[in-house]
């Protein structure tokens, strides 16, 4: 049964339903906007924060991981720290090192954080068994559940170096630290075996404070840890918060636009719903005087007119609940990767309470004018009609008529000061609809420069690589009768392809014509004393401000002892620009000063850049050419090659790159919501434009008959739309710029790094120019349709309407 009954309340809202099929479709289409934006959004703000919240609480994890030089402090100095005031819980001293290992098939994993724990339960980081069980003698090794995989499970056989004697680990199981204290852990006497090999060792304690919800709470403690040990014990520190920020990052980063999204459809959904109900009983005024005089009563008539909003808002809001979480699923998928074994999805409660808001809201847009025609009076009604209040934009009219324009022109133009409520709601739409285009090219362009300054050596005319890149070699064939793996002869237990030495490719590249300039590169991982796991590095030889990330502050590398750090390396260690820092490359390590902070938003795979000079052993595997001018990229590539190949490297011209990621999906949920709501803004003026000639048919009726052509109707009712599509285009190109300006900086801070101007200054004045002529030309594609039909209505239809 229907809730407004199935007698003659029922009828007359079916019948206005179906009679107004403009107005239904824009209401449904608008709110069905709104509610898939809402639904992303509130998907987002849930993934980004409950669940390493939880498991952060069921494992009781680390609020600061601090790392010790056992040279400079002892263990039992070190196990005081755990009483000082503040303190709640604390675990340790652990031994820890860098640990490097390589695979059966000669693959070296990334640089680990090997702690040695007897057990993986304790006061602080409850470690938990995701498979397996717990190292309990030397030998054996537990892994953090992210490296578990094919290459890499339980039994498999890590060595601690490339060489044959290294000492050898055996997986026994895969864990899950929720604070990523560590990526690895074994037994203390087996950090000590790794020790007499050459590894460094620190000390790892544990801590959790009674107050450390912010940053400024994190350093006090960090400050009071590091004052009560000798003077440079302390070597590093990583804060629970930081973890969270990275683990959330995923979906933190895409909540502020699509936020801005959906408050932009929610917005212009009060203003479409308002306007067609508004325009509902401005054009059906005879209608409500005729239901009146039958006997209905004023109640009635509210409950008729919000009835036509809210069916059409409930069949949007079917649409759009499905339409939310299809947006959402590749966020929410991008999301799920950095939590392991957590699954993301809606929340149920998100897909409950959005609907409801949106019908909430439908509902108070259209009770204001649904309560105006219940109050209005069955004789003036009847009286009126459908005709606009008398003497209302007749001075429009009487000034516009002077202007020295064709006589359609200026009737079009005083046309929206008839209705100024209408046209005013035609304005929004303009307006909203513009700011979100505007809004939507700065979104796409600051993305764009946001992915290309993640790859400046994409710039480089020529890449020239000391190894032809081969594949991992496969595992070595089953050991008969139950022994250790035989390495294929083929591979001869490594995957690594024969490299040609760099000094020849540097004389290669000396000797080549057409040389500009070239700087090597070296993509490796490091230790950071202090951090847990391996952090990326880049290492550059010669000029390398060619390859210059963008920087937030301080400057580019110029030298030997310097190093570049993004701005979430700065939060991890707790240093600014200026401090000392140690790195750990392979065995070498050195004291680098942090000299800028650059621009980076890939938060759990953040790269550090040095000169290759701190390490000698470190060699370039890529050198990056430029070429004279009028020399030819792949010509030179070409004549490079042949010198080079022979020596077992390649040159090859660098390809464009590509975008990728999380990047294009943003990009595709911005281009598809903008266009949700421009469709919604045409959809708005279209309801307008219909509007205003369906009450002015008698009068273009009469026009048509002293002698008004098609084309002149034409341009009397796309005249009408015209100032107000200018006057929508100049608040809206500013409400969209304003708005870029106000969320890329939340994308930022959300990802923990500020934005450079190359990414927020992306607008041109000429582009400015074409979004605003943008919005001209969505009011007159909006009313393209009604002025059309306007010009097609023959006369004798039109003088019988009114």
């Amino acid at each position: 049964m229907s809730p407004f009954g199935n007698g003659a309340l029922g009828r007359v809202v079916r019948s206005g339903v179906g009679r107004r099929r403009v107005q239904t479709v824009v209401i449904a289409v608008a709110t069905m906007m709104a509610v898939a934006s809402a639904v992303v959004a509130g998907a987002l703000m849930v993934a980004a924060a409950a669940p390493f919240d939880h498991a952060f609480a069921e494992q009781r994890g680390a609020h600061l991981t601090a790392q010790f030089d056992p040279a400079r402090t002892s263990a039992a100095r070190l196990a005081e720290t755990g009483r000082l005031d503040g303190v709640t819980a604390s675990a340790g001293p652990y031994p820890s090192t860098a640990f490097r290992p390589v695979d059966r098939t000669g693959f070296r994993l990334p640089t680990l954080t090997l702690v040695g724990r007897p057990a993986p339960d304790g006061d602080v980081d409850r470690v938990e068994l995701a498979s397996g069980r717990w190292a309990g003698k030397p030998g054996e090794i537990v892994l953090s559940s992210s490296f578990e995989g094919p290459g890499v499970e339980i039994g498999s056989a890590l060595r601690a170096s490339g060489t044959a004697n290294g000492p050898a680990l055996t997986v026994v199981g895969f864990a899950v630290s929720s604070g990523r204290s560590a990526d690895a852990w074994t037994t203390p006497a087996q950090i000590d075996a790794l020790a007499a090999q050459g590894g460094p060792v620190t000390s790892q304690m544990l801590y959790r404070f009674d107050s450390s919800g912010t940053e400024e709470q994190i350093l006090a403690h960090r400050a009071k840890i590091a004052g009560s040990v000798e003077s440079g014990a302390l070597l590093g520190t990583q804060s629970w918060l930081d973890t969270k920020r990275a683990a959330d990052q995923g979906a933190a980063a895409t909540v502020p636009f699509v936020t801005a999204f959906g408050v932009l459809g929610i917005v212009m959904s009060v203003i479409i719903v308002s306007s067609v109900i508004s325009g509902a009983v401005g054009t059906g005024l005879r209608r409500i005087g005729i239901l009146k005089a039958i006997g209905f009563t004023p109640g009635e008539i509210v409950r008729a007119h919000m009835a036509q909003a809210l069916i059409p808002a409930s069949v949007g809001t079917g649409m759009g609940v499905p339409l939310g979480n299809l947006l959402a699923m590749p966020l929410l998928a991008d999301t799920e990767s950095l939590y392991g074994t957590v699954s993301l999805s809606v929340a149920w409660w998100v897909d409950i309470a959005v609907p409801a808001a949106a019908l909430l809201v439908v509902g108070l847009a259209a009770l204001i004018p649904a309560r105006r025609a219940g109050r209005l009076h069955t004789v003036d009604v009847l009286a009126v009609g459908r005709a606009p209040r008398t003497g209302r934009g007749r001075w429009a009219h009487r000034t516009l008529a002077r202007l020295p324009l064709p006589r359609p022109v200026t009737q079009g133009l005083a046309t929206p000061f008839t209705h100024p409520v209408r046209a005013l709601a035609m304005l929004l739409a303009v307006a909203f609809g513009t700011a979100a285009v505007t809004f939507a090219v700065g979104l796409t362009s600051s993305l764009s420069a946001i992915g290309s300054s993640q790859d400046p050596e994409d710039r480089a005319a020529v890449t020239v690589t000391t190894a032809v890149p081969h594949t991992i070699a496969a595992p070595p064939p089953p050991p008969v009768g139950g022994g250790e793996p035989t390495p294929s002869p083929a591979s001869g237990g490594t995957a690594e392809p024969r490299a040609a030495d760099p000094a020849k490719v540097r004389s290669a590249l000396d000797a080549q014509a057409g040389t500009a300039s070239y700087y090597g590169t070296l993509r490796t991982e490091v230790a950071v004393a202090g951090l847990s796991g391996s952090v990326r590095a880049s290492l550059y030889e010669g000029d390398a401000r060619e390859g210059g990330h963008a920087m937030l502050s301080g400057h580019w590398i110029s030298g030997k002892g310097q190093v570049v750090v993004p701005t979430r390396f700065l939060e991890r260690t707790s240093t600014e620009v200026g401090d000392t820092i140690r790195l750990t490359h392979e065995r070498e390590s050195a004291d680098l000063r942090i000299v800028g902070e650059s621009f980076d938003t890939s938060a759990n795979a953040q790269e550090i850049h040095a000169d290759m000079a701190n390490f000698p052993s470190a060699e370039p595997s890529t050198f990056l050419v430029e070429v004279k001018p009028q020399v030819s990229a792949d010509a030179y590539a070409h004549r490079l090659a042949s010198v080079v190949r022979p020596l077992g490297g390649d040159a090859t011209t660098t390809p464009p790159a590509e975008r990728k990621g999380v990047i294009l999906v943003m990009d595709a949920i911005a281009l598809l919501l903008t266009l949700m709501l421009v469709c919604v803004a045409g959809l708005g003026i279209l309801n307008s434009v219909v509007l205003d000639t369906r009450e002015r048919v008698h009068d273009l009726g009469v026009c048509k008959a002293i002698g008004m052509t098609p084309r002149q109707t034409v341009t009397l009712v796309l005249s009408s739309v015209a100032v107000v599509g200018v006057l929508g285009a100049l608040a809206g190109v500013p409400v969209g710029y304003a708005l870029h300006g106000l969320v890329m900086p939340v994308m930022g801070r959300a990802v923990g790094t500020g934005m450079p101007s190359s990414v927020l200054d992306v607008y041109a004045p000429v582009q400015l120019l074409l979004l605003g002529s943008g919005g001209v030309a969505l009011a007159v594609l909006g009313a393209l349709v009604p002025a059309g039909w306007a010009a097609k209505v023959p006369v004798a239809t039109a003088l019988r309407t009114e």
